[in-house]
């Protein structure tokens, strides 16, 4: 008897023929064939990797997403979906709340956590390299809702030091 997951992967296919598992199997999506015909936010670049459209996911959304060097994102939220994301590389700071008022910081190896709804910001804590990260949604729908929120670390003024980022 074919546990429950083989069933589901049977979905579609008669009891007498066998799943075609060449075409409806494992998929490798190469790193130069992401998409970057995505929703995005000011001051970051986001890639898709697995949706349904490209690889026939049901119930999550996978892709990349890079912050340059002294680049915030303006802030945004994602609707209903749950968000992680995996610091590959950099230095990450984020900010969330009604007026981004909470802070913490997120460099490689480490996992983030975003709930439905939050607001949020993903800035670079670095001035010298990118930060690049792995970004994974719990839903296939592209919400990516910009806010019309003030950041609290605004940018410096032509000839004043930076205060925000670092090259630590």
């Amino acid at each position: 008897m074919l546990g429950a997951a083989m069933q589901e992967a049977r979905e579609g296919w008669s009891m007498d023929e066998k799943p075609d598992w060449k075409n409806h199997g494992v998929r490798i999506i190469r790193s130069g064939e992401l998409d970057t015909n995505t929703p995005q936010t000011r001051g970051m670049t986001r890639a898709e990797a697995i949706s349904h459209a490209r690889v026939g996911a049901q119930k999550l959304w996978a892709g990349t997403v890079t912050v340059h060097p002294r680049a915030k994102t303006g802030p945004h939220h994602h609707g209903e979906l749950e968000t992680v994301i995996y610091i590959v590389s950099g230095r990450a700071r984020l900010r969330w709340g009604e007026k981004l008022e909470f802070v913490d910081e997120a460099g490689p190896g480490d996992f983030v956590y975003v709930p439905p709804y939050v607001p949020h910001q993903e800035l670079n804590a670095r001035a010298d390299i990118p930060v690049e990260a792995v970004l994974v949604r719990s839903g296939q729908e592209p919400i990516v809702v910009n806010l019309d929120i003030a950041s609290p670390e605004d940018e410096p003024e032509v000839g004043e030091a930076d205060p925000f980022h670092s090259t630590r």
